[in-house]
């Protein structure tokens, strides 16, 4: 009989949550959001029309 000696390595992993890094990303994913959608209105307004 062959007897095998395994080491178990266990790995908790805690999820951590800064609000404050939390909300300064949702702040910069917004700010492109909102320029995307302002480059596009310029795009829609004064580019489209003279075409």
């Amino acid at each position: 009989m062959v007897q095998r000696n395994v080491d178990i390595e266990e790995r908790h992993v805690e999820k951590r949550s800064d609000p404050s890094h939390v909300a300064a990303t949702f702040i910069k994913y917004a700010a492109y959001i909102i320029i995307f959608f302002g480059a596009l209105y310029f795009l829609v307004e004064y580019v489209l029309p003279k075409l």
